[in-house]
């Protein structure tokens, strides 16, 4: 039993759909694809090129008579790459505008496109940050002191909830980004144009 119940729990935490699964059960949200699974929905070594090879492909497979809404991308090298489909596929004129396209991690080319209106929004980790915490528990862990952790629940291998210290995301978009991105220093005026 306790086997079955450990090929479950890892199961469900290979779902993709997981928070989304009741928008897609009332039918609000709608995956024409039918590609949810991880499995399915993975991109091998996070290549732009690559996600725009498989976009084309559940474009002409999954989207001749009905226009995509949305693409929630988990790397603005994927998003990229999924905006060049969109777009060789008549996606950004006044007729066919570009659906949502998200990202993370602030990469140049992805803050440019959200400046040009294209990219919706990425998610941003100032790297600064994470590398100081990252760090700080390593400073901690060679002097022998336990390494400071802020959440201790939420984050299971399967086998336990592992102790981590989270830093906060924050959602840039175009009416956020100069104040988020270059106030702070990580980019200046001159990268972004």
């Amino acid at each position: 039993m306790a086997t079955q119940r450990h090929h479950r729990l890892r199961a469900r935490a290979v779902r993709l759909t997981d928070p989304l699964q009741p928008y897609l059960d009332k039918k609000q949200l709608v995956v024409q694809s039918g590609q949810t699974e991880l499995k399915q929905v993975t991109t091998l070594r996070w290549d732009g090129p690559t996600a725009q090879k498989r976009m084309e492909a559940i474009l002409a497979e999954s989207y001749r008579s009905k226009s995509v809404d949305a693409v929630l991308s988990p790397y603005d090298g994927i998003s990229i790459g999924v905006l060049a489909a969109l777009k060789s596929d008549g996606y950004g004129s006044s007729s066919k505008p570009l659906p949502v396209v998200t990202g993370q991690d602030a990469e140049l080319a992805s803050v440019k496109s959200i400046i040009a209106g294209e990219q919706a929004q990425t998610v941003y980790k100032d790297f600064r940050l994470l590398g100081e915490a990252a760090s700080d528990m390593i400073d901690d862990i060679r002097n022998g002191r336990p390494p400071k952790v802020n959440n201790r629940r939420t984050y299971k291998n399967g086998v336990k909830a592992v102790p981590a210290y989270l830093l906060e995301p924050t959602s840039v978009d175009k009416s956020n980004y100069e104040y988020v991105l270059v106030v702070s220093g990580y980019y200046t005026n001159a990268e972004l144009k």
